[in-house]
């Protein structure tokens, strides 16, 4: 069976929204875009990397997708922009349509946690999920999610979308490995108990 990896960028609080550029997500009026700049290093690239050696997949929400698509075929051929370009893309979506314009984007259709039901009894590779925290949510209300990997930075906003809100379901989680960044940050591997 397939596997689904949620790595995650969060602060102390648990807020996952707007980690990468200060323009990112300003849904809220958030404030706080790019809060994770700078914070990447060896070791947080040697952990996600591992992800990326073996065969995967990426899932992804619509919102991550439409940020990762306006982002990633801009950028210069370096190993990341190479991976994130060329690696299959499942998006769920019910406003999107098809065909995709980032290229090996394939639309899921219907409800995203049965899609991702039946891609977990089919798909060859371990899908992969950046970000897209309504689509984590609600695989996480199925019990769909098999690893988090959580990448906590060492920092407090206050405000913003968090992955686990208010009157997420109770899960229990085992921490299956840790390591802290140079920069402090701490990436925790937790699959559910």
């Amino acid at each position: 069976m397939t596997k689904v990896v949620a790595i995650e960028a969060l602060t102390l609080d648990g807020v996952m929204q707007g980690m990468g550029r200060p323009d990112e997500d300003r849904r809220g009026g958030f404030e706080h875009g790019g809060w994770a700049m700078g914070r990447g290093d060896a070791v947080m690239q040697k952990v996600l990397g591992a992800y990326m050696s073996n065969p995967w997949s990426l899932l992804l929400g619509r919102i991550t997708y439409e940020i990762f698509a306006d982002y990633w075929p801009k950028q210069p051929p370096n190993p990341m922009s190479k991976q994130m370009n060329a690696v299959e893309k499942l998006v769920a979506s019910t406003t999107l349509t098809a065909p995709l314009a980032w290229q090996n984007s394939v639309l899921l259709h219907g409800d995203a946690a049965d899609a991702v039901t039946r891609l977990k009894e089919e798909h060859p590779m371990t899908l992969v999920i950046f970000g897209s925290g309504v689509l984590v949510r609600s695989l996480m209300r199925r019990n769909l999610i098999d690893e988090y990997v959580l990448q906590i930075h060492p920092l407090v906003l206050g405000t913003g979308l968090r992955l686990f809100p208010d009157g997420s379901p109770l899960t229990n989680l085992t921490l299956v490995d840790s390591v802290i960044t140079g920069t402090g940050v701490i990436i925790a591997t937790y699959r559910p108990a």
